[in-house]
Order: C-alpha cells, then structure tokens, then sequence
C-alpha cells in the first residue's frame, strides 16, 4: 500500500508562520502528511510562540534552535542542521515560504539533495540587489519546482526570468489568513483598551529591514520622523528585538511616556487589531503593506522601493525612504483613493496551493 505523500515545511520568522497557517490545515484535509520544521531563527516567545498558538500552528516537529547571527552565519547554521532533517524524513516536496534566511536555507537543502521544491510567495522583486531578501528570492524562485505567485505581477516578473514551467497564479496566503482573524482581533483584542487609544486617532509604525536598522542614518531618520509626528497624534511602535538592540547601540533611548508609544512586539492578533484600528501605517514590512491595503488603510513605506508595486499603484501606498522630511510631506499630503480593486486574490489561496501540490505529488 503506498504510503501518504510528505512535505517538508521550513518556516522560521512571524509572517512565515502566517503564511503557514491555512496551508498546513488544507494540507492534512487533503490527506498530505506535513513534517514542520522550525529554523528557529525567530526565537524570542514574542515573535515565535504566541503566533503558533493564536494561529492554531501544531507545534514544530522539529526546531533547529539557530538562534541570530549575520546572514552568513544563520544560513550556515541552517543548511548544516536541515540536511540529516531531510535524510531522515525523505520528504516528496520541500515548502518555503517568502523571502528569509530560512528561506534560502530550505531552497539550497533541496536542490543539494534533489528533492522538488515549492516556493510560497514566489516572483516578487524589489529590483534592489542590495536587499538581502532579495538575493533570498530570485535564488529560491531559481530553485524551484512549483512557485506560488500572489499577483499577476510576480507571475510576469518570473516569465521576464525565463521562469514560466511550475509557476501558477495562486493569490496570497496572508489575506486568507487576515479575512478569517480580522473578526476574532476586533472582539477579543485589548491592544487599544491597553494602550489608551482611539481607533482611527492614532499612527501605527513597524521598522524591522536591514537596510533600516543597520544603517544608523536611515534609523535616526525614521525615528526623528516618528516623534515628530508624535508631536500631533499618537503613534505606536511595536520594536522588533533586533531595532531595539540597535537603537541602544547608538544612544538612543525611548521616552518613558508620551504620544510616541515604543512597545514590546505584540501577538498576531493584537498586530491585526493594531493594524485595522490606525488612522495610517508606517511600515518597512512587505507583510504589513499587504495587510494595510486589505483592510482600507493608507500606508507610508519607509523604503526606496517594494516587491507589493500594486499597493503604490493603486494610490494606497507611498514609498518615503527614511528622510525625516520626506516621511513627514508623505503623511501630510496623503490623499485616500476613491477606490480599492482586489489585488491579492480572493482569500482561498490555500485550497488552490494545496490541490496543486496534490496533483503534483501524485504523479
């Protein structure tokens, strides 16, 4: 009796496990046994654990524990910890998901070890060979057996690659997601209630990239922005570990109190309370951008560039970079749109992934 197709699923940071989220429960629904392996980049409980829990993830079949370190380091680390994982587990498929170390990490094992790969949110480009994600994701996407693109755009980008074989337009996997917790946030989070807030009164910002945190002009810039802004309406600022580390590193300290509310990062859905509630988000996140737009809320991208094109092209979505100057004139002169197009499919991108990934294990 031939035994049950197997994937092996890599995750390892905050919007993988998202992403993750609906396609493991249409996974085991179409009778694919899914091995769950943990990088462990994201390690803290903050960014980790509360999203297995509020997303109802069975915990990791295995975590490899990686912890941080430079890109190098943690990609070593990985690769060195997958490949006995993958012997021993002899998976049909390996899945990856976005644009992360651990990304790169699951693509590479595969083609090392000849196993066929999918790759969640494949095709998109920022075009900035700077970016460390980007590197991540065109080398994936060349990696790749079946690739899960989440707009038509990233469907042309992969075509304009040489990539059309396995590609398939599929929508996005965050919006699924979103729409079925969106609810659950407004009638069980007490993200506003705690923090004192008003629901469109007050500005929401989140400041994770490299290219942000590690260039100490781009992170003084945006700060200096953000409490200027302070200065007129709230704004909140759920700090990923890693840009509080490297705030303290140049001197700069929070305030203890005040309008700028420097937070410890919150849980999935405190995050989509948070998200909803503001009057506008300022974000370097891809993540963010998409959830801003789905939920009718004008964004401000703190970067030169995006991979989500389509939120700048439906007017819902301005690129500021990190000049204090330029953020300040971006969120004055917004304007909302009259209108919001649908751009990241219908919220079932789980059920047509996974009766791909079907066909495709079966034959």
């Amino acid at each position: 009796m031939p035994r049950e197709p197997k994937i092996l699923t890599i995750v390892g940071a905050r919007p993988q496990f998202v992403k993750a989220a609906p396609l493991s429960r249409t996974l085991k629904a179409a009778g694919i046994l899914e091995i769950l392996v943990h990088t462990g980049q994201h390690y803290d409980s903050r960014m980790s654990e509360v999203f297995f829990r509020e997303l109802g993830i069975p915990e990791p079949d295995v975590n490899l524990g990686v912890g941080s370190g430079t890109h190098g380091e943690q990609a070593g680390r990985m690769l060195m910890a997958l490949e006995p994982v993958v012997a021993e587990q002899k998976p049909d498929c390996i899945l990856v998901y976005g644009d992360t170390n651990s990304t790169l990490a699951g693509a590479l094992t595969a083609a090392k070890m000849r196993i066929p790969l999918a790759h969640v949110e494949a095709g998109l480009r920022s075009f900035n060979r700077a970016m460390p994600e980007e590197h991540n994701r065109v080398l994936t996407d060349h990696c790749s057996d079946l690739l899960f693109c989440p707009t038509p755009t990233a469907v042309e980008n992969l075509a304009r690659e040489g990539i059309t074989k396995g590609a398939h337009l599929t929508g996005d996997l965050m919006i699924d997601v979103l729409r079925k917790m969106a609810p659950a946030a407004r009638a069980n989070s007490p993200a506003l209630a705690t923090l004192g807030l008003q629901p469109g009164r007050f500005l929401l910002a989140t400041v994770h990239r490299a290219e942000n945190t590690d260039d100490p002009a781009r992170l003084g810039g945006i700060m200096h922005a953000l409490a200027e802004l302070a200065a007129a309406e709230p704004v909140v600022v759920p700090l990923h570990p890693r840009t509080r580390k490297m705030l303290a590193a140049q001197g700069w300290l929070p305030p203890p109190s005040g309008s700028l509310k420097i937070i410890d990062p919150v849980g999935y859905l405190d995050m989509l309370m948070l998200e909803q509630s503001a009057r506008m988000i300022l974000t370097d996140s891809g993540g963010v951008q998409k959830e801003a737009y789905d939920f009718g809320v004008p964004c401000i991208t703190l970067r030169e560039e995006t991979e989500w094109v389509e939120t700048v092209g439906a007017g819902w979505n301005v690129l500021a970079g990190a000049d204090p100057g330029r953020i300040m004139q971006a969120v004055r002169a917004f304007r909302i749109p009259d209108v919001r197009p649908p751009l990241f499919g219908d919220g079932r991108a789980a059920e047509g992934m996974a009766d791909i990934l079907s066909k495709h294990l079966v034959r």
